[in-house]
């Protein structure tokens, strides 16, 4: 039988490339369900082209939109929109598998309820592990989900691993993540006062949204994948190391307690991890290029000691002191970054200023420990209240 999918969060970039690997093998996968913020119009090209079963928009006014535009069509397709439409979609009976991919804290609620009807869940929002964390791992065990990393750096990881869960910690030394760097690897950190949206935006290796393409520049990116790696992979902050590597070929790599180290290299391409994703424990085609050796260009490494990075990237530090912190930490650093990054982007604060935001967001909110998604809800709430008061002060 063919795996149903439902993709949530289908009109942005990982969405996107999960449609265009899903289109390549019409004998494998069938969209059942595609679900969007506000994007109307690209929603319904996705409908014409794979004719789900449901279209669920998350805000009610775009929800109605759809629904008008395509009332009239032969087609099978139900709109729904809202939040636990979303949540309902994920978690129905007829879906196989889960492509994860609502950007931010918002698409939390929707993992959760895809784990714990025991999906194939595809992570691409490593918000769900950075917020939701034990309570997210808890709902994934108690479903019987079968969770699987998209991040190319998480995939590459679990690529890398033993099979075995269970011997992970006795067999491996340490989690090694590339980063790119960005486009600031060797920018004077003093002029980064002056980055605008668009150069935060313009990413050397990866066609990525503009939120993420911002945490790449800032390497908050990779904080929260540090996060992330912690929670899917179980090893201690300790064990887990960052490399800038700029040709984003080695896309993450694990250090075994021989000191033998197993990478995965791939083009920056999400198609790859995605078809990965979708075809486990198989391998299926995904469209992107393959490496060609013969023409590669030399690979390089860079300390994050080195020209400056910890001036010029701040923020990555506190991947390890939210992790060594109260639980629930994680999630008020997550809210704390997305009002940043939306403030930059809205040209409100400069880009060396989402730092502070984030500094001052942790120092006025103290978590106790989440024991409910609503827990994580109000305090998800209550960490942006502080950054947007954190945004006002430094307008003021």
């Amino acid at each position: 039988m063919k795996q149903q999918v439902a993709v949530l969060g289908s009109t942005g970039s990982v969405g996107a490339n999960t449609l265009d690997v899903i289109a390549r093998h019409p004998d494998r996968f069938e969209v059942f369900a595609l679900t969007a913020s506000t994007r109307v119009d690209l929603m319904l090209e996705q409908i014409g082209r794979f004719r789900p079963a449901f279209a669920v928009m998350a805000d009610e006014a775009a929800g109605r939109e759809l629904a008008g535009r395509l009332a009239g069509e032969d087609l099978r397709t139900r709109v729904l929109w809202g939040a636990k439409a979303i949540e309902e979609v994920a978690a129905h009976e007829a879906v196989h598998s889960v492509m994860a991919a609502i950007v931010g804290a918002a698409g939390l609620a929707s993992c959760i309820a895809a784990a714990r009807a025991g999906k194939r869940l595809l992570l691409a929002n490593k918000e769900a592990l950075v917020v939701g964390g034990e309570l997210f791992l808890a709902a994934v065990r108690e479903g019987g989900a079968k969770l699987l990393p998209i991040d190319s750096e998480h995939s590459a990881i679990f690529q890398s691993l033993p099979e075995d869960p269970a011997t992970w910690d006795a067999r491996v030394d340490k989690i090694i993540l590339t980063a790119s760097g960005g486009p600031f690897r060797t920018r004077e950190p003093a002029s980064l006062r002056h980055v605008t949206p668009e150069e935060a935006c313009a990413h050397p290796n990866w066609v990525m949204g503009r939120k993420i393409s911002v945490d790449s520049a800032t390497m908050m990116n990779k904080a929260l994948e540090v996060i992330e790696a912690r929670y899917l992979f179980g090893l201690p902050p300790e064990r887990l190391e960052v490399v800038i590597h700029p040709q984003s070929v080695i896309h993450s790599m694990v250090q075994f307690r021989d000191t033998s180290v197993v990478a995965q290299l791939g083009t920056p391409d999400m198609r790859v991890p995605i078809a990965y994703g979708l075809s486990w424990p198989e391998r299926v085609a995904s469209g992107a290029a393959a490496l060609d050796f013969h023409t590669l260009a030399d690979m390089s490494f860079e300390s994050l000691d080195s020209r400056g990075h910890p001036e010029r990237f701040p923020g990555l530090a506190l991947a390890w002191e939210a992790l060594r912190a109260p639980p629930g930490t994680t999630a008020v650093l997550n809210a704390a970054n997305e009002v940043a990054v939306a403030a930059f982007l809205d040209r409100r604060i400069r880009f060396d200023q989402i730092h502070r935001v984030n500094l001052a967001t942790l120092s006025a909110v103290h978590p106790s420990k989440p024991e409910s998604l609503e827990d994580l809800l109000g305090l998800d709430a209550l960490s942006r209240e502080a950054a947007h008061a954190a945004i006002g002060r430094l307008g003021e």
